[in-house]
């Protein structure tokens, strides 16, 4: 719909980018040391590229690439410090120290998620590159019944929207394994969402 419909689009993208900029900012001040020691880094899925700049501008010596569909890249508005690559995550990702993914996962069912983190792996080194996921973990034993009752409510929107859902720390743990994985570390630290970081 957004390919043919540009006034749904430029919404969708500014909805996108206002829930980025109130989630990069606490992920950048309070937990910047995701990004030590890489290099490069790819976002995927990263619409007009919020998160990239905002993680360009706080950590300089990380060259940052947005990477989108075709005609969402070309609606982005250039910024000279960041990259913009069109493509399709299932075919390839761009190659990179660190490649991000910001609440895609919860839109993609088990299969397709597996295809996508396969595609992740192939891009990032076997020693010392990474995944980073910014996506729910839900925990039915949280002592906040609250952020459990409304992580379980974006389930029910993703099974109506779309074919993905949010999952427990047992389904992530599958899909990690699934795509050839072989660690990964959650950081429950963004109200309902976790940094999620994964090792080849």
């Amino acid at each position: 719909m957004m390919a043919h419909r540009p006034d749904v689009k430029e919404q969708f993208n500014e909805a996108m980018a206002c829930d980025t900029r109130l989630v990069i900012e606490v992920v950048v001040n309070e937990y910047g040391h995701i990004f030590k020691g890489l290099g490069s880094l790819v976002d995927i899925g990263g619409n007009t590229g919020t998160t990239a700049k905002a993680i360009a501008k706080a950590f300089p010596h990380v060259r940052c690439t947005t990477f989108d569909l075709p005609h969402v890249i070309e609606s982005a508005t250039r910024d000279a410090s960041i990259d913009y690559v069109g493509g399709d995550m299932f075919e390839r990702v761009p190659s990179a120290d660190a490649v991000m993914l910001k609440w895609i996962l919860h839109d993609w069912g088990d299969e397709d998620c597996v295809k996508i983190l396969k595609r992740c792996k192939e891009a990032i080194p076997k020693v010392g590159g990474k995944v980073i996921l910014i996506d729910m973990v839900v925990n039915p034993n949280s002592p906040s019944q609250d952020s459990t009752g409304s992580q379980y409510f974006f389930d029910m929107l993703m099974m109506v929207l779309c074919e993905g859902r949010e999952r427990e720390e047992s389904e992530w743990k599958k899909l990690f394994k699934d795509a050839g994985f072989t660690s990964y570390k959650i950081t429950p630290a963004l109200g309902l969402r976790s940094i999620i970081e994964l090792y080849p």
